[in-house]
């Protein structure tokens, strides 16, 4: 059932049990038994009672009637229950129960969540659940203050880090569909072309590439596709180096997608919408409980299926589909078993968008496309299967396995058009348009990755030396290959084959000529272990101490059989993370914090004559942060000031072009703030800002590169989603978005390139809801909605523009 279902129905409560509650309560509260001020939610770290800090610990607890679940609760916490107002009411409410990893405060919060009812710790395990003002209407708690990650068992208030969680709402009201359109709503995070062999999801956090840095409940995703949210519960934006938590890679951040689990309740919900761009979507959302099966088992299943053109770009068609099941095990025991199969494919007519043209995108009409319609494609397959298993400790720890397999197939041929070039003719800025033909460099092969990895952890809490604190231990591992061929469209002069096209008027119809050659055929193994360490200490009620290391071990066998090398690389590499946080009040902290990473030259799985015996990049950061929860933890809001230093970037050695060197230095400096949660019980809020400062420190090789900005980071960022909830079912929402100018290729400048530079733009976005019905919502999005035209994604090949105006009409279904 939905949050706007739930809210309906608890305004429209019949029955007398339910007239009888509300009744006695406001009864009680205007008699007095709840004068002065009302009593609030605690904060993950206690009460202004002083108790200490309880355990973090597994709960999965049903919806139901609300003494159902208190009992529950006590039983599975031992937290005995009391009440300020007569027991006897407490059953005409409901509860939407509470699943996840979580303290007893966070659980409770969740569990009282639009009851109209609090609590407050009368004891370290004793708890009153009492009343707290009337309000117009409820709101659901967003599920912001903690993500699904075991390396990170806090509050997200009392973990000294920038995180961002965009819950699956957000998502659906924006109308999203994609998983870069999802990371618009998060700080720090500038979207990038594909490169040229390597396709999907490619951005930019905090100033450095992040295209191996996506996750999947905390395991490497590193298949080069064009990710879709439909099995997602929400997706975590962890900033900084964070080597120590997910080993090889991670200069700026990274992205963990957090997928949708069995609950102990039903679920269907199926979603369908039509948009002007052509867009067919249609979505399904089963949750079945098994309650008497294996002691509480349960089995979820998410599918999708989209067909969209974009707007205003001719050609270009997206069309993809997946399924997502998930069975579950014991979930009210204290040993659970998850088993889940995703499979994802996708058959695409890709863009490449426009070329440069001295230095910016070409000045043509902004459909143009420079590709052949019957030719260009993109498909790919992906299908992973996961089994995790997860151990109760008793009170005081966790213990978790996951196992996955992943294969990625990749078929491609995409046209990347180019002037400026041998094949096209010299040209200058004075040229007429009219006589300016592209190069149409052709992009074509197959690949296919896999992934065989392991992870096991455990998390414990309680008392060293009379210090509480929470430790997680783990170790992962495993193989990961890629086995990509390359085509090449070159003659034996280096001249394409491929016919030419206009710059003005380019004919995507045009018959196909070129003639194949094989490029590279490239089969690479890496073997990985890795080992960590993280500990917080709670040295008082304001004052913690975290930190954490890990040892990686990466080895890569690479070769390639047309030119006939075999490159090895062997990385040990630690790395650490220190960090302070003071909390002045419950709902407030201030936090520094310290952390490295590393990049090895076979990071993607490829290596090269110059890169093999190049040793890692190092990266270190430093952050002074803030966050606090207001409005009774409902809105939280943070910012951060922030430096992160590229110690030794890999260029080519000046006095030998054939071997890499670590000779650079690059650093970003920068701050953010961000806000999340409701203003008040109407109006809720998503908005965050970003300024980089980027450049290039030093550099042997490229020395006309120094003192410029880094390669798609944009001085400013700015995101704002709202959505206010109207009387009579309405929802209204909108929002903008602000990129700054940003170049493509300054970061490896010479005294013969030309900058390439995309201005800054601004696009708004608007949506309305109506429920017509508890089970049947309407919902209308209209995206770019002023039309404006604009760079979206960078690659110093070529640049792709944003889709222009467009609206998406869709009907959800909840029975």
């Amino acid at each position: 059932m939905s949050k706007k279902q739930d809210k309906k129905k608890r305004r429209n409560l019949t029955g007398h049990r339910a007239w009888l509650a509300m009744g006695t309560i406001a009864a009680y509260a205007v008699a007095g038994g709840t004068k002065g001020k009302p009593v609030f939610a605690q904060d993950s770290k206690g009460s202004p009672n002083g108790q200490a800090q309880l355990p973090v610990r597994r709960f999965d607890i049903p919806g139901g009637p609300l003494d159902l679940v208190l009992a529950q609760f006590s039983k599975t916490s031992g937290i005995a229950i009391t009440y300020s107002v007569p027991p006897e009411t407490i059953p005409g409410f409901k509860s939407n129960g509470v699943s996840g990893l979580y303290s007893e405060q966070q659980a409770l919060r969740r569990i009282l969540s639009d009851t109209g009812l609090d609590f407050s710790f009368k004891g370290p395990y004793v708890v009153s659940i009492g009343v707290k003002n009337a309000e117009s209407i409820q709101v659901t708690s967003s599920n912001i203050d903690s993500i699904g990650l075991a390396r990170f068992p806090a509050p997200l208030l009392d973990t000294p880090q920038s995180i961002t969680a965009i819950p699956k709402g957000i998502l659906a009201d924006e109308g999203v569909s994609t998983l870069r359109d999802s990371l618009r709503n998060a700080p720090g995070i500038s979207l990038a072309a594909g490169e040229g062999g390597a396709q999907g999801d490619n951005l930019t956090i905090r100033g450095f590439t992040a295209q191996d840095d996506i996750f999947l409940e905390g395991m490497r995703d590193f298949g080069s596709y064009y990710r879709d949210p439909f099995n997602y519960e929400k997706v975590d934006v962890i900033e900084g180096p964070a080597g120590v938590d997910f080993g090889r890679g991670s200069t700026g951040g990274v992205i963990n997608q957090e997928s949708k689990v069995p609950l102990l309740h039903p679920i269907f919900n199926f979603d369908g919408a039509l948009g002007t761009d052509l867009t067919r979507r249609f979505t399904g959302d089963i949750n079945q409980p098994l309650p008497h099966l294996a002691n509480g088992a349960a089995f979820r299943l998410n599918f999708m299926g989209d067909a969209a053109n974009v707007a205003q770009r001719n050609v270009v068609e997206n069309r993809r589909y997946g399924i997502a099941p998930t069975f579950a095990l014991g979930l009210n025991t204290p040993t659970r078993l998850f088993a889940s199969y995703f499979h994802f494919a996708e058959d695409d007519i890709p863009d490449y968008g426009l070329p440069w043209y001295f230095g910016h995108p070409a000045p043509v009409a902004r459909q143009n496309y420079y590709g052949f319609s019957d030719l260009n494609f993109l498909r790919t397959n992906v299908d992973m299967g996961t089994i995790r298993a997860e151990h109760d400790l008793g009170d005081h720890g966790l213990l978790r396995n996951m196992v996955r397999y992943a294969n990625y197939e990749r078929k491609w041929q995409i046209t990347e058009p180019q002037v400026n070039n041998a094949s096209a003719g010299p040209i200058t800025p004075t040229t007429p348009l009219s006589q300016v033909m592209v190069n149409r460099n052709q992009l074509a092969g197959v690949s296919d990755e896999s992934l065989l990895w392991d992870q096991a952890d455990v998390t414990l809490t309680g008392k060293l030396l009379g210090v509480r604190q929470t430790a997680v231990a783990g170790m992962e591992g495993g193989r990961e290959t890629s086995d990509p061929t390359r085509l090449n469209y070159n003659n034996a002069k280096g001249i394409n084959t491929v016919p030419l096209t206009s710059l003005l008027d380019p004919n995507p119809y045009q018959p196909f000529s070129g003639t194949a050659s094989l490029r590279s055929d490239v089969h690479a193994t890496s073997y990985s272990v890795g080992v960590y360490l993280l500990d917080t200490f709670e040295l008082s009620r304001q004052w913690e101490l975290s930190g954490g290391i890990r040892w990686d071990r990466f080895n890569t066998d690479y070769s390639e059989s047309v030119a006939h090398v075999h490159f090895d690389q062997l990385v040990h590499k630690p790395t650490w993370r220190g960090a302070l946080v003071y909390k002045p009040v419950q709902n407030g902290s201030i936090y520094f914090d310290y952390g490295t990473s590393f990049n090895p030259s076979a990071e993607t799985l490829s290596l090269t004559l110059a890169t093999s015996a190049t040793p890692p990049e190092e990266n270190e950061t430093f952050e002074f942060g803030s966050k606090w929860d207001l409005n009774g933890g409902r809105l939280s809001v943070r910012g951060a000031l922030f430096r992160t230093n590229k110690e030794n970037a890999r260029e080519p050695d000046p006095t030998d072009s054939s071997i890499d060197v670590l000779a650079g230095n690059q650093r970003v400096d920068g701050a953010e703030f961000m806000a999340q949660g409701h203003l008040t019980d109407r109006w809720e809020v998503l908005s965050s800002y970003t300024f980089l400062h980027s450049e290039v420190v030093n550099s042997n090789a490229y020395p006309f590169a120094v003192g410029q900005p880094l390669n798609n980071v944009p001085p400013n960022l700015f995101n704002l989603w709202t959505e206010y909830h109207l009387p009579h079912g309405f929802e209204v929402g909108g929002g903008s978005n602000f990129v700054d100018s940003r170049t493509a290729n300054t970061a490896t400048l010479t005294p013969t390139t030309t900058i390439e530079r995309a201005p800054g733009y601004w696009i708004f976005n608007a949506m309305v809801k109506y429920e017509i019905t508890e089970r049947i919502t309407v919902q209308a999005n209209v995206n770019n909605l002023f039309d404006r035209f604009f760079l979206d994604e960078l690659h110093p090949g070529h640049v792709i523009p944003g889709a222009g105006t467009s609206a998406l009409f869709g009907m959800k279904f909840k029975f």
